[in-house]
């Protein structure tokens, strides 16, 4: 069986590092926001490419946090895309906001930054981007209207860490810079985790009282706070991974490639290369399929020969039953809607090997009724 992705093989491969690192942590006995923590916020703020990091306890919360201190709340429109996990929807309301749907671009997945007008009112004070598959998303123009339309910008890295545009990484671009260490992601934790990214001190000091209680210094509640701190074991796994996160982006890459040669000549439409000092991390691979045979059909087929696949993401937002429930029926997001129903997410993660590919496309090919003439050379 080859499943669409294994974060026991990551832990494995790192076993004796992270097994050391874990030793060191619950021997020295200081467990939440001690020298890990701090060490990992310096390390990670640096290959970021941010001033500042900041530990928090999950993604969800990051982009949740991000927001608030930017003073982001109750009221104020949030420009995002329904095309994405659940989580960047649930972050947006947990700090009192409203999202407010943007369509995608069909061809990069990522929000479209020609409609963002579409969705601009005299409340609408921030827009979330999402970096979607590791993709990263069209922020020049993105950043541009953001400027003219005086909005916040938070960029959900979640899916894309080590993503560059433009030649810099993704998360120091946005006036802040969200990630989830969750274990499937391209640097996971072995649970729950996330950050803040920013080179902003005033936002920073903000951040750091937002995720204990509102505390200063001294541990005097000066401001409404929460409990959303990344431990000490969590931030040495972290350590230990963050190492050697650009070598397993290139072997996601690698990987990708090979997908990409085996499956050129089928009737599936495969990621679009992008270039210009833009670099796609795979988070995920994810081909589109037409309407005969479906993406359910081919899904199924290399489910019956051990080949786990995914759907990323099977219902947009938008049509999600609590969500319609509490927005009502939103404007149509064509682009959307068409994605959801065609997208597949084949098996991806660092220790794959050149075999796996070989046989997931080589029965691709067979699904198709279409010879894999790469693999047979």
């Amino acid at each position: 069986m080859i499943p669409q992705n294994n974060p026991l093989a990551n832990y494995l491969a790192l076993k004796d590092e992270i097994d050391d690192a874990l030793q060191e942590v619950l021997a020295n006995g200081w467990y939440i926001l001690g020298k890990e923590t701090e060490a990992f916020e310096r390390e990670f703020a640096d290959f970021v490419g941010a001033r500042y990091a900041v530990g928090v306890a999950n993604g969800t919360e990051a982009i949740c946090l991000a927001l608030k201190a930017f003073r982001i709340g109750y009221g104020d429109r949030v420009l995002t895309v329904s095309h994405t996990a659940v989580a960047t929807i649930a972050a947006i309301e947990m700090c009192g906001a409203v999202p407010v749907f943007v369509d995608i671009d069909p061809a990069t997945h990522n929000l479209d930054p020609g409609l963002l007008a579409e969705g601009v009112t005299e409340n609408t004070k921030a827009v979330v981007p999402v970096h979607l598959y590791g993709r990263p998303a069209d922020l020049g123009p993105l950043l541009d209207f953001a400027r003219r339309h005086r909005l916040v910008v938070i960029e959900d890295c979640a899916q894309a860490h080590g993503a560059m545009y433009e030649g810099r990484r993704v998360g120091s671009w946005g006036d802040g810079g969200a990630f989830s260490f969750y274990p499937t992601k391209n640097l996971g934790a072995l649970g729950d985790g996330g950050a803040v990214t920013t080179s902003n001190p005033k936002i920073y000091g903000r951040l750091l009282a937002l995720r204990q209680y509102g505390w200063n210094e001294k541990r005097i509640s000066c401001t409404p706070g929460f409990n959303s701190r990344l431990d000490e074991l969590q931030a040495a796994v972290l350590r230990v991974k963050l190492r050697h996160l650009e070598a397993n982006n290139r072997k996601r890459i690698q990987w990708a490639g090979r997908y990409t040669d085996h499956l050129k000549s089928l009737p599936v439409k495969l990621p679009l290369e992008i270039a210009g000092g833009r670099t796609h991390v795979y988070h995920q691979y994810v081909l589109q399929c037409g309407d005969k045979p479906t993406r359910d059909d081919l899904m199924g087929f290399l489910g019956t020969k051990g080949i786990r696949c995914a759907i990323h993401y099977p219902v947009p937002v938008h049509l999600q039953p609590f969500y319609v429930e509490r927005f009502g029926k939103c404007d149509p997001l064509p682009a959307t809607e068409s994605a959801c129903e065609r997208i597949l997410s084949l098996p991806m993660f660092p220790e794959l090997n050149p075999e796996d590919i070989d046989t997931i496309c080589t029965r691709i090919h067979e699904f198709f009724g279409a010879p894999d003439q790469r693999h047979a050379s």
